[in-house]
């Protein structure tokens, strides 16, 4: 039987799959935006695989948080406390840039006539001070409903400490109101911070009918095709979903593509014992960086759809990702004052690259590589596209070399050290700004375009050590396969850790684990495969943001808090530099981890299976000095076994993707088939 995996990302969409016997297929296509099931078909055309054979098929895919950056989601309203409504729209007080005159805050996806408010209030205990007003509430739906929504948000006062006046108005809507789209808040997220917890149900209210038309459409051409396996969805926090379960929370697939490199990324790491990975995946319109630190993707509760300056807050659990816009369709430009600049515009799939021939005009990242001889026009997508070199070339002279004086070479050479500079950012981002040494770390790069600048990346940070693993340019679909069915669960439990005990704890915790396990195995997942990690958000008395503190211990009997105090003080001081082992100190929050354990441990030392051998030929290479290349040898990757050496320059080819070996790196074929590549200085 198959299991399959396809990630849509924004230039190509990806397929892997593996049968009983380990088999591996795999294929690549150009993304179809205006309709995205037909990219998926045309890889399952490519791959020679019928997906009525299928036991399991597992997706992720841009649509949810393109939906949100492009403004394109669902006419939404938002019902909120009397008083209220103005919360969304007011944010926080922060200004991210100080010095920018001309800087605007967010732009609420709900207009101020579509929040509407109703009659009733709680206290922060969750005590009722107000009853809800039934009237008044049936009087907002009626407005809500001639105004032509078509999805509405529910997020009223204190209801994460008491949901009973947001369950009634669920049930309100469904009466009067039944073709809506309804989120109710703590459905959502059942913490405190009314702004972002608002911003939060907006978020899914707003992508929920599109998200849920896509996934049912997607559904129906699978049934069609015969699939009658088990469909799952890839979500934002490293874990996967059900569609049903997807369709209820669209707001968890922000970053469904992306992370999935990122778990394939943490298995690499645990089989080969490497404590501190960063995982880079560069693909056709963006790259991005993530730290995995003990085999656990980090992960971050403060996620801005669409960046910190301007985006939409979402305080749910996201793999810690960071994102830049560049990629291999990145587009170079020359901005007023005459400086080359690299993205974050990108050619996309349609038009493309100059090189690709479908009518791009502009010189991207991808033209640039092809005329220094990094990739192979002839081989390109393993043979999938034919690149044409001319078209590249006269892109770059045109838009780039004529302006600035540049030889067509220095051209394309200033080009990708610009986006080199660009991307080594990101990874920064995740290491040196958050106290890790990459000296201390390994490189796992993947997407198209990622073990082709991985060796200029690692120069840039003085990272010593590159694992290319297998199938790089297919590594987040392979991700999916590997990924366990997760949900993440969050309380607010305000109490000084001194005032309250294990048994309290405990009680307060039964309540979400119950809801955990159901979830899981309406899911499918028996009982020995689900695994509960519950965590206390925790922090000094009088601070304002918090330290999740993972708990081991049975809540049940715990009597002493010793223990979780003095790990709390320990991971303040990793974070932050400094802790206060003398200060009372606050749990805020309770946090749990449901999951549903896949057990596939194995794809990644049997995912390539090839026959070519052998050395290919030579061409020559620009490395650092655009007036004189060097003659490389190229070989296929499937003609390396185990144990093999190369010392570079060299490159080494395979489907999708292009190695890059520097002159005096070297490079060691691992007993899984992972690259080992030790950086040259």
């Amino acid at each position: 039987m198959l299991r399959i995996a396809v990630d849509i990302g924004g230039t190509f969409t990806d397929l892997v799959a593996i049968d009983d016997g380990r088999q591996v297929y795999r294929s690549k296509s150009l993304t179809t935006p205006d309709d995205l099931s037909r990219a998926i078909q045309d890889c399952l055309g490519i791959a020679g695989i019928d997906v009525a054979g299928a036991e399991f098929f597992v997706h992720g895919s841009t649509v949810t948080i393109n939906a949100v950056l492009e403004r394109k989601g669902a006419r939404t309203g938002l019902i909120t406390t009397k008083g209220f409504r103005d919360v969304y729209e007011i944010g926080r007080g922060n200004r991210p840039e100080g010095y920018n005159l001309f800087f605007k805050r967010p732009v609420p996806l709900v207009s101020r006539d579509l929040r509407l408010e109703v009659v009733e209030r709680l206290y922060a205990t969750g005590e009722v001070l107000t009853p809800l007003e039934e009237k008044s509430a049936a009087a907002t739906i009626a407005a809500l409903k001639a105004a032509g929504v078509e999805s509405v948000a529910v997020c009223l006062l204190h209801s994460y400490a008491n949901p009973a006046h947001e369950r009634r108005l669920g049930e309100l809507l469904h009466e009067q109101f039944p073709e809506a789209y309804v989120s109710l808040s703590h459905e959502i997220l059942r913490e405190f911070r009314e702004y972002e917890r608002t911003s939060t149900t907006v978020l899914n209210a707003y992508v929920g009918p599109l998200v849920s038309r896509y996934l049912a459409a997607l559904e129906k051409m699978l049934a069609a095709a015969g699939f009658r396996g088990t469909f799952r969805v890839m979500q934002s926090n490293g874990g996967v979903m059900s569609a049903e379960t997807a369709k209820k929370m669209p707001v968890t697939m922000m970053e469904s593509g992306p992370v999935a490199g990122v778990i394939a990324a943490a298995q690499i790491g645990e089989s080969l014992d490497c404590r501190q990975i960063i995982s880079f995946d560069m693909g056709g319109t963006t790259a991005k960086a993530s730290l995995i630190k003990d085999f656990h993707p980090e992960v971050t509760s403060s996620y801005y759809v669409g960046g910190y300056v301007s985006g939409h807050p979402m305080m749910l659990p996201v793999v810690d990702i960071v994102e830049v816009g560049n990629g291999g369709g990145s587009i170079a430009w020359i901005d007023a004052a005459g400086g080359v600049k690299v993205g974050p515009q990108s050619a996309g799939a349609a038009p493309g690259p100059a090189c690709y021939g479908r009518g791009g005009s502009e010189p991207t990242v991808t033209d640039a590589n092809l005329i220094l001889g990094r990739i192979d026009p002839e081989y390109f997508l393993g043979s999938g596209i034919r690149l044409q070199p001319e078209k590249a070339a006269q892109a770059i002279v045109d838009k780039i070399g004529k302006p600035l004086g540049l030889g067509l070479e220095e051209a394309a050479l200033g080009i990708l050290t610009i986006a080199n500079f660009n991307m080594s950012l990101a990874v920064r981002a995740v290491s040196v700004e958050k106290g890790y040494d990459p000296r201390d770390c390994v490189l796992v790069p993947s997407g198209g375009g990622g073990p082709l600048h991985a060796g200029a990346i690692a120069r840039e940070l003085s990272v010593p050590r590159i694992v290319i693993p297998p199938m790089p340019a297919h590594f987040s679909a392979l991700g999916m396969l590997l990924a366990d069915l997760k949900h993440d669960y969050v309380q607010t439990f305000i109490r000084e850790l001194s005032e309250t005990n294990g048994a309290e704890i405990a009680a307060a915790f039964a309540a979400l684990e119950k809801s955990a396990s159901e979830t899981l195995g309406e899911e499918g997942a028996a009982p020995r495969q689900i695994a509960l990690r519950r965590f206390l958000d925790m922090r000094y008395r009088g601070q304002e943001y918090t330290v999740p503190v993972p708990v081991t211990e049975d809540l049940r009997t715990l009597k002493d808090f010793g223990a979780i105090r003095a790990r709390f003080d320990q991971l303040h001081q990793q974070h932050y530099g400094h802790s206060a082992p003398n200060e009372p100190v606050m749990m805020v929050n309770l946090r749990l981890t449901a999951l549903g354990r896949s057990g596939d441990r194995l794809a990644l030392s049997a995912a390539f299976r090839d026959d070519d051998k052998g050395e290919r030929g030579k061409r020559k290479v620009t490395f650092d000095d655009a007036h004189r290349g060097v003659v490389c040898p190229i070989y296929l990757r499937s003609g390396l076994k185990p144990g093999d050496r190369l010392v570079g320059p060299a490159v080494i080819e395979e489907m999708g993707a292009t190695i890059l070996l520097y002159p005096g790196d070297k490079m060691q074929v691992e007993p899984h088939g992972h690259l080992a590549i030790d950086v040259g200085s």
